[in-house]
């Protein structure tokens, strides 16, 4: 597994932001999955619901290819190692409050219909 540490003088690996930004985005998109397939099933069990998480989880895979774009530009700018860190940090966390918070709690609306 490669290290995101900077190598010998302070070279950092080229694309080892980009991979990890990759790995959270797959997890998190499983998760969500997950999540929400226990959240419907809790709910009803209407097809049509079902449906819908498919059409969420259809929406979030462009989204996710689109930041893993924006990783492999950040790799290639040229930003310091603590620079990339500070916004890998911040895009994790909001890869895992979407996964876990947001895109969950939007099917609660639901709760109340059935």
């Amino acid at each position: 597994m490669a290290s995101t540490m900077p190598g010998p003088m302070g070279v950092r690996q080229r694309g080892t932001f980009t991979r990890k930004v990759s790995t959270h985005l797959a997890y998190a998109l499983v998760v969500s999955t997950l999540i929400q397939i226990a959240i419907v099933s809790s709910i009803s069990h209407n097809w049509l619901l079902h449906l819908g998480i498919i059409v969420v989880v259809g929406m979030m895979i462009p989204a996710s290819r689109n930041m893993e774009r924006r990783w492999e530009m950040l790799d290639e700018s040229g930003l310091s190692y603590r620079g990339l860190e500070t916004r890998y940090r911040t895009d994790v966390l909001h890869i895992w409050a979407l996964a876990l918070i947001i895109l969950p709690a939007a099917w609660l609306p639901l709760t109340i219909l059935y």
